[in-house]
């Protein structure tokens, strides 16, 4: 090969790798986003000793495992930063409850912008930002809704006789266990009777929506949040029973909650693979927050769990999966946060995210998703539990931390992640500089997030809660029908 055809082949090869390098912007997939309940890290890939997630293993085994991945403390903050692509102070969400888990109409949510590029956007189980009208998936960006109220099937605020934070009043009550089987749900704008178990519902209406897009050649987000393996812990009988019978002597209905969830997500994968979709489809699973509780199994040898601003309460899985596009079996160690998901859906979709009213504040995870070992810029990630006190000033020293690529500065408390994941000792003494530093950064940033607290003190007078009202109304005017997603065969 002569010099001109050497430098003509170099030339095109460079122009291949370029083109290359920006293949998943604006390839328009479709993307399937799972998030579990207080999951946490309870995987048996992970290390749990106790429970079996096949079909999940499997698909983190040929995933983008992103390795460092965090979200916040709790349930809806972790909600708010990922639609809103900022930390839930900014979008106004500082709690799950006592009115405070309302996300801010001053923002857009990425499912908006999705909309604007043709997608079709569902959300089947949890929202957790909202149950007044104005605050509903269907006035933040998603066409397709079925959910429950509250942060979960059948809450209600103990002890709390006037709030707007309650589910149906059929999944109320001493009987509200049972609600996890047959749940009173939303449907859109129509409240509707369901059979079966909840996540088998959320799951089984995903699935047939997905499969009515696909056919309509149409593409989409689906959102399915489910609010397993959230308390109450109520499992199928099927799943207790199959722990049973390999010879777990006293079945947790949590695990068996989380085997169900896997067999749910296993059914998606089989159908997605069937409908020859997995092509054009992104698949992503996730937790909310980190496992509740001190068990060590369940917090996978971390000092604690949800609610908590150490790494048990905010680190999670997080699994990439599109077939011949992302790079498998591969483990992505760069700090990644849920304000990232907002850029990044936007990137792949086309869809503008300078339109949003507010600055986001997250990455786009594209340059991973491209090349694994991309050089990742270092950042620091404020983590903080909201409502510790009703004056959000009160609050700027209480429940926080600091996550550096290296550190994790927990109030005074100071941890070498890099050398020391598990938090077992505290090097504060020896980085006086360290500690400063980020405190000042943490204090900086906190002053910044008061004005956005709008709903510290809010007051909810009204004797019912949204979604007990709606029940009331519609029971009035004609009942409540029964509601059964498409088949899914």
């Amino acid at each position: 090969m002569d010099v001109k055809k050497i430098a003509l082949f170099t030339v095109v090869l460079l122009q291949i790798t370029a083109c290359g390098a920006q293949a998943l912007k604006n390839s328009k997939p479709n993307i399937v986003f799972v998030m579990t309940d207080d999951q946490g890290l309870v995987l048996e890939s992970i290390g749990h000793p106790v429970v079996e997630t096949p079909f999940i293993d499997a698909f983190a085994k040929k995933a983008l495992r992103f390795t460092n991945f965090y979200v916040s403390p709790n349930c809806a903050p972790s909600r708010a930063a990922i639609m809103g692509g900022v930390h839930e102070f900014r979008a106004a969400v500082t709690a799950t409850h006592n009115e405070c888990e309302r996300m801010a109409l001053d923002l857009t949510t990425f499912p908006e912008l999705l909309q604007k590029e043709g997608y079709e956007t569902g959300i089947f189980g949890k929202w957790h930002l909202g149950d007044i009208d104005a605050h509903l998936p269907r006035n933040r960006g998603f066409s397709e809704v079925l959910m429950h109220g509250a942060g979960g099937i059948g809450q209600r605020e103990k002890g709390v006789e006037i709030t707007s934070y309650a589910d149906f009043t059929p999944n109320q009550g001493e009987k509200m266990n049972a609600k996890y089987f047959d749940p009173v749900l939303l449907h859109n704008k129509t409240v509707v009777q369901t059979k079966g178990y909840c996540t088998d519902i959320f799951f089984n209406s995903a699935i047939a929506w997905i499969k009515e897009q696909n056919e309509a050649k149409k593409p989409f987000f689906a959102y399915i949040s489910t609010n397993a393996p959230h308390s109450p812990l109520i499992a199928k009988p099927e799943n207790l029973q199959r722990m049973k019978d390999r010879g777990v002597t006293k079945p947790q209905p949590r695990l068996a909650m989380i085997e169900n969830i896997d067999d749910n997500f296993g059914v998606l994968m089989q159908k997605l693979e069937k409908w020859n979709m997995l092509e054009n489809t992104l698949v992503i699973f996730t937790s909310d927050n980190g496992a509740p509780g001190s068990d060590p199994d369940f917090i996978q040898g971390h000092k604690t769990g949800k609610g908590t601003p150490y790494e048990g309460g905010v680190h999670v899985p997080a699994f990439w999966y599109w077939k011949g596009k992302f790079k498998e079996d591969v483990a992505i160690d760069a700090l990644t946060a849920h304000v990232d998901l907002f850029k990044t859906f936007c990137e792949l979709t086309g869809a503008n995210s300078s339109k949003a009213k507010q600055e986001l504040t997250g990455r786009s995870l594209l340059p991973l998703l491209e090349n694994p070992s991309y050089n990742w810029k270092p950042r620091v990630l404020q983590t903080q539990r909201g409502n510790i006190a009703k004056n959000p000033i009160d609050s700027a020293d209480k429940m926080w931390s600091v996550r550096t690529d290296r550190w994790r500065l927990v109030g005074k408390e100071l941890y070498d992640i890099s050398n020391d994941p598990y938090e077992q000792i505290d090097v504060s003494e020896e980085y006086p500089d360290v500690v400063a530093a980020l405190s000042k950064s943490h204090f900086d940033w906190y002053q910044t997030m008061i004005p956005h607290m709008i709903n510290q003190n809010n007051v909810w007078t009204d004797p019912k809660a949204p979604f007990e009202k709606l029940y009331d109304e519609q029971l009035a005017k004609g009942g409540i029908p029964n509601w059964a997603p498409a088949s899914i065969d």
